[in-house]
């Protein structure tokens, strides 16, 4: 049987480092505050003038193509996860294929919010497992500071800019993307979103001054939520796949913030030792952060290893995923 697996992963971040300290100069918060609510402690922004998430994307994809020696013209389709578009049209991912020279390529952008990764990473396993394309790039990137609000110091310290991008490929091994499971109820709508900027309300001078061009978050809502179903999807996964926590080798959530992750991990029960977090470096970089965090990991993690990854977004859409690592 044909599976789809991970072949390659690369990431890309910012060089500018914001610091606790250097918000807490701009809002009223301060180191500790920020570390022992959300547990980050920096994150990067990405300063280039006039540069969207599409240009951390070709960054992140030209270290794919690199590492993996893999040729620009035998890329078959770039699936691009973003909730931080360069436009609202074209997409990112036609941006992204220019920037690479792609030529041989067909894309377009997958907006699953937090949750984005692992949605394309299920579309890019039905592509290749249906044959229609062998060679799949899914590249998250997201450029979170362009619509993070620097006088909320509930939301500015949670995000950060980040690009990560996979290579999917075929294999007749017993290895790679085994199973998914995905939700999404339109019931969170009103906790997290950015009220202005679509069709449903139209950019105005109004809505720039009401500041509804940025994150707009109920945190305790979002936790509650994120927690339950996160924690759901992943027992639901794991029990699927008739897997114990002590079959997973390694469980990588969505690094949205530390009280969240280590309460998942609590109540799965997975061993701290198994749970991989670079949250205080990077911050929440929405659907880049579990690719970026597996790139950061990828020298621990081994042929054959069991990897479950969970996402929380903002539709609500969340899910889990059960892989076994390829590389």
């Amino acid at each position: 049987m044909l599976n789809a697996k991970i072949s390659g992963i690369a990431s890309f971040v910012p060089e500018f480092k914001l610091t606790n300290d250097d918000l807490s100069k701009m809002v009223d918060t301060n180191d500790e505050w920020i570390t022992t609510r959300v547990g980050i402690k920096e994150r990067r922004i990405l300063k280039e003038p006039e540069a969207g998430s599409s240009y951390m994307g070709i960054k992140a994809v030209a270290q794919l193509l690199e590492e993996t020696g893999t040729k620009a013209e035998d890329v078959d389709l770039l699936l691009c996860a973003t909730s931080n578009p360069d436009y609202r049209f074209p997409s990112t991912a036609s941006v992204i294929i220019h920037g690479c020279e792609l030529k041989n390529c067909y894309g377009y952008d997958i907006q699953a919010a937090c949750a984005g990764f692992i949605v394309a990473l299920q579309t890019a396993n039905a592509y290749i497992k249906s044959g229609l394309y062998k060679k799949v790039i899914v590249v998250t990137a997201e450029k979170m500071s362009s619509m993070t609000d620097y006088q909320d110091r509930n939301t500015c310290p949670l995000f950060g800019d980040a690009a990560a991008a996979v290579l999917i490929e075929p294999t007749e091994e017993n290895i790679g993307i085994i199973d998914g499971v995905y939700h999404v109820n339109g019931e969170g709508l009103p906790f997290l979103l950015m009220k202005a900027g679509g069709s449903a309300e139209p950019a105005s001078h109004e809505t720039v001054e009401a500041r509804h061009h940025y994150v707009y978050q109920e945190g305790r809502n979002v936790y509650k939520h994120a927690v339950t179903d996160m924690v759901e999807s992943s027992k639901d996964i794991m029990k699927r796949n008739n897997l114990t926590v002590n079959d997973i080798d390694w469980f990588v959530p969505h690094q949205a913030n530390l009280r969240i992750i280590e309460a998942v991990g609590g109540r799965i029960g997975i061993p701290e030792d198994k749970v991989l977090v670079n949250i205080q470096h990077y911050g929440n970089t929405s659907a880049a952060s579990i690719p970026l965090c597996l790139d950061e990991y990828k020298n621990k993690l081994k042929k054959g290893d069991k990897v479950v990854l969970t996402a929380f977004g903002a539709g609500f859409t969340w899910g889990a995923m059960y892989i076994v690592w390829g590389i």
